[in-house]
């Protein structure tokens, strides 16, 4: 299969062989396209309980019960930490 790639879009996947871990451009692209892949088929896979949760957030929103900054930071960082723990290295 042959692609077309943007120079711009060419140019970063040059960048990111050149600083490693990638072999090639044919590599990176591969591995690209396996996370993505994952990604979407996760997104598709849970598309439902995703959607119940905005729901529930709009609600919660629309009812004032909302959260300041404070709160919710910590939060988040913690959760970005733990699932940044479960990414594959790169």
């Amino acid at each position: 299969m042959a692609i077309q790639i943007r120079p711009e879009l060419e140019a970063l996947i040059e960048k990111d062989v050149a600083r490693g871990p990638y072999r090639s451009a044919a590599e990176f692209v591969e591995e690209a396209v396996q996370r993505l892949h994952a990604d979407e088929e996760w997104l598709a896979g849970n598309r439902k309980e995703i959607a119940g949760k905005i729901e529930e957030g709009w609600a919660s929103a629309e009812r004032g019960d909302l959260m300041d900054e404070d709160e919710v930071r910590p939060d988040l960082e913690e959760k970005k930490r733990a699932w940044l723990a479960t990414r594959p290295p790169t």
